[in-house]
């Protein structure tokens, strides 16, 4: 009889090695990312501000993740901001996403969040649908301008 998988488990990605082998899946977020040094350049750069990585992880593959951060602003007030959220494209359908999201829902509450927010492009019918299910609703629209 051979042993059961491995459930997947949740943890930050802390170091370069565990975000570099999130590379492949941010991607399938964020197409435009050109490389893995580009993305832990970012990843970097974005942790100073306080931005954090969560991933669910099975023998050491990330199924999904979720990039966030805690923000502050005259509108929210204190509030946990999802920058990322992803499940692998083989792995969609199976509850990776709604875990994440109910642990990012106990992290803002932790963290003294009264809100936990986030952005999708309107063409994320998809999205919009998952975000639904998860007790998250459209509450505003983005405008947004390029500035070079």
């Amino acid at each position: 009889m051979s042993a059961a998988p491995l459930p997947p488990d949740m943890r930050y990605a802390d170091d370069a090695a565990d975000v570099a082998a999130c590379y492949p899946l941010m991607r399938q977020l964020r197409p435009h990312l050109a490389s893995e040094a580009e993305f832990l350049e970012r990843w970097r750069r974005q942790t100073r501000a306080g931005y954090r990585l969560l991933v669910l992880w099975k023998e050491g593959q990330p199924l999904a993740l979720a990039g966030f951060r805690v923000q502050d602003n005259l509108m929210h007030g204190p509030h946990l901001y999802v920058d990322d959220l992803v499940t692998s494209e083989a792995e969609r359908g199976n509850g990776h996403g709604q875990r994440l999201i109910t642990r990012l829902e106990e992290e803002g509450r932790a963290l003294g969040c009264g809100k936990l927010l986030l952005d999708t492009a309107l063409s994320n019918v998809l999205g919009h649908r998952f975000y639904y299910r998860a007790g998250l609703l459209a509450t505003a629209l983005r405008f947004s301008m390029p500035l070079g």
